[in-house]
């Protein structure tokens, strides 16, 4: 491999990071040059993951946990305590890497409206670029926890900055939330440390793959009762993130504070950092208290699609209802995942995929509309169709893959997880596919009130969507589309890692 080829994960995580830098560097006034910059510093990454995808080998199934990884590199960081600079690709978090890659860069483009402190919000992007794209590539614990922090300040202040009228109270309570999961994971992370070996030195370890293999054979932390409370802790920390319920409450009061770009951010890749979480490190780590808790994993993934599909019909703002129906989505994460069946895995992982690129849509989509009307009033609305017909298309489109229609990428996702799940929760699975009338019943509403029946007069003139804004949507469109007639390639690429998991799982029954 070629120097890129060897170094791409760090090129792709650190390339945000220089940008940030050159930008910082720019004379004050030149506020179109920061914009363009930060297109470059975020394009780049993206061109990476291209051939990321292309280099990547979907054949290497892995006989063991580390042969799954590629693109890996291993070097010292912190010898005094063992820390190291440890990133690699597998199938599970390759789709996140290549999704974090294209919204990233479209969530720039969408952010050219920005006209305040530009400069700052562009280095404090590209800063949160950067973390997401640690805490997927990481293999080392303290390496992905310093990464998983790192997003929490740029997040704060984005939201509680460039936000809305209660941006102050939305940016608190997101950083007090999260910040009290990254507690408890530092509390597992210590633990784990002081009771896991390097097999080569013999000396404590934060790497992943040591834990992975010990974990397998329960052979570090004697006492399952212990094991039970570190994986609740992670599970804590990683479902305030998704967010499951009743950890759910600061997403709502984020996603309409924050601005249009961020709010596809914390949809798109954020919240999947947290069932990311779950598969990279609690799964693998705590295999018996993984199965031990699958039951109650999956009872809370259908509270998520049923409860959040309500809360969501509930909404009289555009923008929290997309934002209870991420928490309505995420459930079906959860219940692929707590089936710990290979088919519900890959559904989980596909759902996550998929999730990414339509919310993202919605996201972008209610944010045009916001800038039009300077409300997102449901109810204030009436007649758009007529009005703004391309912007129209656009949110059916968005709203029916939202919502599972066939062909769509939303609805593949959705069966894998039913197909996978009905075998290990028939009941669960029954009142989950339920839930999805609520999904279709909220988007039907919510389309029929704004676009369809009398026009509304004072929106006779509304302006059409524009340029910028089809090129952020057009992508998340056709990938939407692809996926949902197409699904073999992303599926080939994430499941042989997400088999692996679910044997690495299974081999202490």
């Amino acid at each position: 491999m070629g120097f890129i080829d060897s170094h791409i994960l760090s090129l792709m995580t650190f390339l945000p990071l220089l940008g940030a830098a050159v930008i910082l560097c720019v004379p004050k006034g030149k506020d179109d040059v920061v914009r363009w910059l930060a297109a470059a510093a975020s394009f780049l990454p993206l061109l990476l993951s291209v051939r990321l995808w292309f280099a990547y080998d979907r054949t290497l199934a892995g006989v063991n946990v580390a042969s799954q990884f590629q693109f890996v590199e291993h070097y010292s960081w912190i010898p005094s305590i063992n820390v190291e600079y440890f990133v690699g690709a597998d199938g599970i978090s390759m789709p996140m890497l290549l999704l974090t890659a294209l919204l990233s860069f479209l969530a720039v483009i969408g952010s050219f409206g920005i006209d305040k402190k530009v400069k700052g919000y562009m280095a404090l992007f590209l800063l949160l670029e950067t973390g997401m794209m640690g805490v997927f590539a990481s293999l080392d614990f303290f390496l992905f926890y310093v990464f998983w922090e790192v997003m929490l300040l740029p997040m704060y202040f984005l939201i509680g900055v460039w936000g809305g009228p209660r941006k102050e109270y939305a940016a608190i309570k997101f950083f007090l939330y999260t910040l009290f999961g990254s507690v408890l994971m530092l509390i597992v992370l210590l633990a784990l440390y002081f009771n896991t070996t390097n097999p080569e030195t013999g000396g404590h370890t934060f790497n992943l793959l040591h834990y992975m293999a010990q974990g397998t054979h329960n052979a570090w932390l004697k006492g399952f009762d212990v094991r039970v409370l570190m994986f609740l802790g992670l599970f804590v920390g990683f479902a305030i993130k998704v967010p499951l319920f009743p950890f759910h409450t600061w997403l709502p009061d984020a996603h309409v504070e924050a601005p249009t770009a961020i709010s596809v951010i914390l949809a798109g890749v954020l919240l999947k950092m947290g069932t990311y979480g779950m598969m990279r490190i609690s799964f693998p780590l705590f295999p018996d208290v993984t199965i031990w808790f699958a039951v109650p994993m999956a009872v809370i993934g259908v509270v998520n699609i049923v409860y959040g599909a309500l809360c969501a019909m509930a909404q009289s703002d555009l923008k929290k209802m997309v934002a209870y129906s991420s928490v309505s989505h995420m459930g079906f994460v959860m219940l692929g995942m707590a089936a710990l069946t290979p088919l519900g895995m890959v559904g989980a992982a596909m759902q996550m995929f998929s999730h990414g690129l339509i919310t993202a849509m919605l996201f972008f989509l209610v944010g045009v509309v916001y800038d039009r009307a300077h409300h997102r009033q449901i109810d204030g609305f009436g007649g758009l169709g007529a009005v703004v017909p391309i912007y129209t298309a656009f949110i059916g489109f968005a709203f029916f893959a939202s919502l599972g229609l066939p062909g769509l990428s939303g609805f593949i996702a959705e069966q894998m997880v039913f197909l996978g799940s009905f075998g290990v929760f028939r009941t669960l699975v029954i009142v989950a596919a339920l839930g999805i009338i609520f999904v279709a019943a909220f988007h039907l509403w919510a389309l029929q009130r704004v676009f369809l029946g009398p026009l509304n007069p004072k929106y006779a003139t509304l302006e059409e969507i524009n340029g910028r804004e089809i090129f952020c949507l057009a992508p998340l469109g056709i990938l939407v589309l692809i996926v949902g007639v197409w699904p073999m390639p992303v599926v080939n690429l994430m499941n042989a890692s997400l088999v692996r998991l679910v044997d690495l799982v299974k081999a202490v029954i």
